[in-house]
């Protein structure tokens, strides 16, 4: 996304131009990258036919909640509506939507925090133009009835 967002006229407005503004958000793609991600795989591989180990799954939920949930909301988030910004960046278009993932497993979703689940909306509803796409994540997370859905986090 970053390099989208320098090549194509008007990406200064998702990948700012300010040297500390773009600090901040590659901050957050990477931290999303390298520390967050990596959790998701026993959540919600089983949705891709993956097979997944349940109790790595609860511990891996356990750790969002935990460590990355309170990084996201008391830092990133930390009196802004979106990560280091009042308007939303390629930060938020890489984190959020994955927390759509989690729906895959109601149980789980229904322990996420209320202020990421408001932040997942918040986003979600600030790009429009890509709702098609966010619609059709929601639809295949919370239709996925396989293996651990009915898990308990």
């Amino acid at each position: 996304m970053r390099t989208i967002c320098q090549l194509f006229e008007g990406g200064e407005k998702y990948y700012p131009k300010d040297p500390i503004m773009r600090g901040k958000i590659d901050l957050v793609c990477d931290w999303k990258n390298t520390s967050m991600y990596p959790p998701f795989y026993h959540i919600a591989y089983c949705m891709f036919g993956v097979a997944v180990d349940e109790a790595k799954a609860k511990e891996d939920f356990k750790k969002l909640c935990d460590e990355h949930f309170p990084v996201l909301l008391d830092t990133f988030l930390k009196d802004t509506k979106f990560c280091y910004s009042d308007t939303p960046t390629i930060a938020d278009l890489g984190v959020a939507p994955l927390f759509t993932l989690i729906k895959g497993r109601p149980k789980f979703w229904a322990a996420v925090p209320e202020g990421i689940k408001e932040y997942h909306a918040r986003v979600i509803e600030a790009f429009p133009e890509a709702d098609e796409y966010f619609s059709m994540l929601d639809g295949f997370a919370t239709g996925f009835k396989g293996e651990g859905a009915d898990a308990e986090p």
